[in-house]
Formats: C-alpha cells, structure tokens, sequence
C-alpha cells in the first residue's frame, strides 16, 4: 500500500500535525522518520494514507502549518519527494 510522509521539523510539530489531520478525519501516525528521509539527525513524519493527500494539504494550509518536505512510499521500500 502507498502512503505518504509528512516529514516535520520537530516532535511537537508532529503531533500537532497529526492533531489537525484528526481533528478534521485524516488518520494520520506519527513515526520517527527514515533515515533516507530525515537525512542529517533526527527528524519524525505523520504518515497519511495516499488518498488523503489533497485534503491533507488543505487542512494543513487552513491551519498555518505548512509541511517541510512530503515523501510518497515506493513499491521497493524506498521513498521519493513530492515536490510542494
């Protein structure tokens, strides 16, 4: 199954992004990111399912938290960026 990553500076702004996606119906997880996705140091994600990307981004927007970056799962285990 494809899901996205929502990658967040921050724990707290995880779980505060993961809030808003609750709040409005998203099932939303937070994790620790992977590192082929965090990169440098220590970075968590919200994970979203694939479907749920658009209304995502405009409960996002609506609450003035705009996503770092967005990775989407590949098939192999790997992820890809989405650009904004």
């Amino acid at each position: 199954m494809l899901y996205y990553l929502i990658v967040c500076r921050s724990l707290t702004y995880a779980q505060r992004t993961a809030a808003a996606l609750e709040r409005a119906g998203i099932t939303a997880r937070v994790i620790r990111s992977p590192r082929s996705v965090a990169g440098e140091g220590c970075s968590h994600s919200v994970r979203i399912a694939q479907w749920d990307l658009t209304d995502a981004l405009r409960v996002l927007q609506r609450a003035g938290m705009s996503p770092k970056r967005i990775f989407v799962s590949g098939g192999n285990g790997g992820y890809q960026e989405v650009p904004l």
